[in-house]
């Protein structure tokens, strides 16, 4: 049987509930396909940095080096102030092992109600890609002048070609895989030296790509497209901050973010790739037991995905657009009442049938064998 080594940072406020729920229904998809994961916990979070003064240890990212996959729940709390927990945690992550892609899904589901008018499930349904290690989330910079009328504040943003182009390539890869489509956020008519070598790039890099159909529209624009013609888009690329921005719009129009899930990706595989929901740690919910734990799970999947299980991943996704489809079992943020746990129970009964469109489903409680280091 295989075994996938997964490291577990479950942080703060609700990933802590939600990340049970999705390693539940991870184990429910080996069972049925032949695989297994170990599951190692690692306590790091905003109240690991209030007691030691550290996001993580000293020799963090070591730790994590060997293992086949990071599965993390949410970072961050009223008590940390937001660029701390992230610049402690997530952003060496990210860097350390290169997980330039970040991959962030956005679909219209059966049985969600988007606060948009007239849009069936089926009609929306796009991916955004965003670069994930450079850009306009850099460290260099600084203040001066502290506590004064002359303070100021600069912010370096950087764009390297290498790191452009590698997440373009990733780009124009994916949607050769989907609808040959690709839409490229800019913003060159204002920022004049960085937007301007990105448009550079991309149309570069689609003199290589022929068959895929692209374009390109300022972020202002292009979130207006986003709520009016959402139908519009495949595969959506920008840099750090657009494609931080749009992927949380994504997940509004198709009526949660509570379902939306990412992927930060080393598609060389040379480092461990990480998996996580985009919401937040939600601290007014957490401990309330109501959070919804779909992104959790959807991050499962593209997790198996990439570990090279497509079969057990495509049954995840089925089990979750069935229980939204035809299961009353939803969560407060989606009409319902259900708690996390009921919703996670009911997705890892249908991904272990073999055909729960026809066959009764029974809620089991799969019990996910968590080791810890």
């Amino acid at each position: 049987m295989k075994t996938f080594n997964i490291a577990v940072i479950a942080g703060d406020g609700i990933g802590k509930e939600v990340v049970p729920e999705g390693i539940r229904v991870v184990d429910a998809a080996g069972a049925r396909f032949g695989f297994q994961c170990d599951w190692y916990a690692f306590d790091w979070s905003c109240e690991t940095y209030v007691k030691t003064g550290k996001m993580m240890p000293t020799d963090g990212i070591q730790q994590l080096r060997p293992f086949d996959a990071i599965f993390l729940g949410a970072v961050g709390h009223p008590s940390v102030p937001d660029h701390v927990s992230l610049w402690g945690l997530l952003i060496p992550i990210r860097r350390s092992f290169r997980q330039y892609v970040n991959l962030r899904p956005v679909r219209l589901f059966e049985g969600i109600e988007t606060p948009l008018k007239n849009w069936k499930p089926g009609q929306i349904d796009f991916t955004i890609v965003r670069e994930n290690n450079e850009g306009e989330y850099s460290n260099i910079g600084g203040r001066l002048y502290e506590g004064s009328d002359e303070e100021m504040a600069v912010q370096q943003t950087v764009f390297t070609r290498r790191g452009v182009n590698r997440v373009l390539r990733s780009a124009f890869e994916l949607a050769r895989q989907r609808k040959k489509h690709l839409t490229s956020a800019t913003k060159s008519n204002g920022i004049i030296h960085t937007m301007p070598f990105w448009d550079e790039c991309f149309h570069q890099m689609a003199a290589e790509y022929p068959d895929i159909r692209t374009d390109q529209y300022h972020i202002d624009i292009l979130t207006a497209h986003f709520v009016r013609h959402p139908d519009w888009f495949d595969v959506v690329v920008g840099s750090n901050l657009f494609g931080d921005i749009l992927s949380d719009l994504g997940p509004a129009v198709v009526g949660s973010i509570g379902i939306a899930p990412s992927a930060n990706l080393n598609p060389e595989k040379e480092y461990p790739s990480m998996f996580e929901p985009v919401h937040g740690s939600a601290p007014d919910i957490a401990g309330k037991g109501i959070a919804n734990p779909i992104g959790q799970i959807w991050s499962g999947a593209m997790m198996l995905r990439h570990l090279g299980v497509p079969e057990a991943a495509d049954a995840i996704e089925n089990a979750i657009a069935l229980t939204l489809a035809q299961s009353g079992i939803r969560t407060p943020d989606i009409g319902g009442n259900a708690r996390t746990g009921d919703v996670g129970k009911e997705i890892a009964a249908k991904t272990a049938l073999a055909n729960p469109q026809t066959e009764k489903v029974r809620s089991k409680d799969f019990v996910a064998g968590t080791k810890h280091r």
